[in-house]
């Protein structure tokens, strides 16, 4: 073991510009961090930067630099879609050869909508695609005097469900979204992921999602990193929407977040135990606060608050840890739509025993994260990606 504990930090969504085959996706000249630091006339992340991140893609504020430790690179996306869980599957080792079912143009079928409501006994408003801010704006008052559960589905593979608090209890929803869950895996209406979107708001305007949304994903296909690592004894630790994105295989311990920076607190709370493996966290609010909905600005506000918690991270890390920050797709918040963006990941490697620093060769899959933290660890090595362990000095 090269290092003790590996700390994985996926900040969702953040792009560092457009893969060579983004036309296929309706995404050329996506760039998603070039792109908020455009519209903010600059970032100000003098801790990524100090890693190496502006050396990545131009990003206004971010200057490319040397930096004194650590390493930089980006990887490319081997498998098809643009999406959550094709992008963290294939950090730890799976690649997607099918692109999960959408609904985004048509909504989901009268024979799916019949059997939820049959079995929740609720009627199902919406059906649509939608963002969530808009479809609660639109229903949430109508939800409210019915008990009518509101449907909706984004560019993703997703159907979520969202419903008031106070109207039906968060464990109502978190079992009619089971349900929808079994119902969902014909293979006909297999989505990717169901999500539980609780919400609270006397009124039309004032509505804000809970923290006590909930994913019911399929589970990966094969076995990843992950599971090697916990067969092996090791910790897996995720945090954030993690467990829920590979439904428990491979975790050892779950915890839960609120918001970035709860994240961000739950990690350092993590750092300050003793123990031997990985730390894995998802940052979602870059993604679901101001990617999806097309906020460049409230994104940039979120990023340059990461690189201050950031720097509290940095300052707790131990001569045998490895810190690992990279994203899982892109979310160009200046493109049309509301969809992902099929763009680079930056990824960044830090430790403070490392003697050296640089630029890192540009990774032909995601997968070079996990067959990264396989070699570390000593754990069969996944059928895709290359590690970059041996280059770490």
């Amino acid at each position: 073991m090269k290092y003790n504990r590996i700390f994985l930090v996926i900040m969702d969504s953040v792009g560092a510009g457009e893969l060579p085959d983004a036309k296929d996706y309706n995404d050329t000249g996506a760039n998603t961090l070039k792109h908020i630091a455009q519209t903010a006339k600059g970032l100000n992340m003098p801790h990524m930067q100090a890693l190496g991140l502006g050396n990545l893609t131009e990003i206004e504020g971010v200057a490319p630099i040397r930096p004194e430790k650590g390493y930089y690179t980006k990887c490319e996306e081997l498998s098809v879609g643009k999406d959550t869980m094709t992008g963290h599957w294939e950090i730890m080792g799976l690649k997607i050869t099918e692109p999960f079912r959408t609904f985004t143009d048509t909504g989901f079928p009268k024979e799916l909508i019949d059997e939820l409501e049959a079995r929740t006994g609720r009627k199902v408003i919406g059906n649509k695609s939608s963002s969530g801010t808009e479809i609660l704006d639109e229903l949430g008052e109508q939800h409210m005097k019915t008990g009518d559960i509101i449907v909706y589905t984004s560019a993703d593979s997703v159907l979520q469900i969202a419903a008031h608090e106070e109207v039906i209890p968060v464990e109502e929803l978190w079992n009619m979204c089971k349900v929808a869950r079994e119902i969902t895996m014909k293979e006909e209406w297999k989505v990717g992921r169901i999500i539980a979107r609780p919400f609270v708001g006397p009124k039309r305007g004032e509505f804000k999602r809970t923290p006590n949304r909930h994913d019911y994903a399929l589970k990966p296909f094969g076995r990843t990193v992950l599971n090697e690592l916990k067969d092996a004894g090791q910790e897996v630790i995720a945090i954030g929407k993690i467990n829920d994105i590979y439904v428990g295989e491979g975790i050892t311990e779950a915890i839960l977040t609120k918001s970035n920076e709860d994240g961000m607190n739950q990690l350092l709370n993590v750092m300050k135990r003793d123990f031997n493996g990985l730390a894995f966290l998802n940052l979602v609010d870059f993604d679901a606060m101001y990617g999806h909905r097309r906020d460049p600005l409230g994104y940039a506000k979120c990023l340059e608050a990461f690189d201050v918690q950031l720097g509290e991270v940095l300052s707790e890390m131990k001569a045998d840890d490895l810190l690992i920050i990279s994203a899982d797709h892109g979310n160009d918040p200046i493109a049309s739509g509301s969809d992902h963006t099929r763009e680079y990941i930056p990824v960044i490697m830090y430790s403070p025993s490392m003697k050296a620093s640089g630029e890192l060769p540009i990774g032909k899959s995601f997968a070079n994260i996990g067959a990264t933290v396989a070699e570390n660890f000593g754990v069969e090595m996944p059928a895709i990606g290359e590690s970059y362990l041996n280059q770490l000095n």
